[in-house]
């Protein structure tokens, strides 16, 4: 089969040929139709310091995607072959102390596709029964491919507890948009998104964002504070991972607030911990992944209701042999959400 590879420690990705992945008593094979590139992707391709910590080539990449069951192990019984599927990118053993508690999406042992083992972006993906998420007829196939990342943000925002509350959305990349759409159906009272780019800032005030910030605006912090009657926002979602959008979402929230933090810094931030956060009385969350699989049922709820459509952010849709120009593209900030087409029928999103 066709796969897009990491073959070695250095920039860049490989189409190359390389065999279909054998398929367990316990797994399911996808083949895969469509497949979201997102931030921990261009980490790999670009081969930055994260990057260079964690992955060793060679491997296939690739975690957000949708497809058909192709073939199932013998011992599968809730799926079937040519069911229209998604699945939790995220294997856990399913044995140790924080699976057990219901803690699975922190698993010590987690297993990441296209990230610790081979992925999906190829032809076929070969996923345990229990990750595989049998998707809603009604939810088009450009929405399935991107759950992974709504799911992202529905986990972040509700953590966080958003509801009558004001809302900071720092980094409105892709999943920083899916946050204001979900943190506005989540019930915000105001949500205030600051960025580097005009155009997303923009598009995250259709989405529901009551103002959009420059980061390199200095009175940030001053009017939000306005706007909050002088106190400074209740609640921070963090998706940059940017060490001066973080110190700067901390800067804007009142004493007694929330910071939820998702975003991936490419290398080790410094932070004044007395000033942001211990002296201010900061709740601060470390958010990974999603709640298996509590937050799959939330992001699916929202989308049939009409409340999130994830197709808002997608803005390109290509063949997965087009994948340098895809990466191009996210590296010039030209795009939002980009999704490679592995089964031959372009479609907008």
């Amino acid at each position: 089969m066709k796969a897009l590879v990491k073959p070695k420690p250095a920039p860049g990705f490989l189409l190359t040929d390389v065999p279909v992945p054998a398929v367990g008593p316990g797994d399911v094979l996808i083949a895969v139709e469509k497949a979201g590139l997102c931030g921990t992707d261009h980490h790999i391709y670009a081969w930055d310091g994260w990057a260079q910590q964690r992955i060793k080539p060679p491997i296939v990449v690739g975690h957000e995607f949708m497809g058909t069951v192709a073939a199932i192990g013998s011992e599968v019984r809730s799926i079937r072959a040519g069911e229209r599927v998604s699945a939790e990118g995220h294997i856990a053993d399913l044995t140790c102390l924080l699976c057990r508690t219901g803690q699975a999406h922190i698993c010590e042992h987690v297993e990441i596709i296209g990230v610790d083992r081979d992925g999906a972006f190829a032809q076929y993906v070969a996923i345990p029964e229990n990750n595989v998420w049998r998707l809603d007829a009604d939810i088009p196939d450009v929405s399935a491919a991107i759950f992974d990342p709504l799911g992202n943000a529905v986990h972040t925002v509700m953590a966080a507890g958003v509801s009558v509350k004001s809302v900071v959305v720092s980094g409105v990349g892709s999943i920083g948009l899916l946050a204001v759409a979900v943190a506005r159906a989540a019930g915000a009272t105001s949500i205030y998104a600051i960025d580097v780019n005009p155009a997303r800032l923009e598009l995250a005030r259709t989405l529901g964002a009551d103002a959009g910030f420059l980061s390199s605006d200095p009175g940030i912090a001053d009017e939000i504070r306005r706007r909050t009657a002088g106190n400074g926002a209740d609640v921070l979602l963090e998706m940059s991972g940017n060490a001066a959008a973080i110190d700067l979402g901390l800067r804007v929230l009142r004493n007694g607030a929330t910071a939820a933090l998702l975003g991936l810094p490419s290398r080790p931030v410094t932070l004044d911990l007395a000033d942001r956060i211990i002296f201010k009385g900061i709740t601060v969350l470390g958010i990974n992944g999603r709640r298996m699989f509590e937050t799959w049922y939330q992001a699916e709820a929202l989308v049939k209701s009409g409340r999130v459509d994830p197709r808002t952010v997608i803005t390109h849709v290509l063949p997965y042999t087009a994948f340098d120009e895809a990466f191009a593209l996210m590296e010039k900030g030209e795009a939002v959400k980009i999704v490679l087409d592995f089964k031959g029928d372009i479609a907008k999103p």
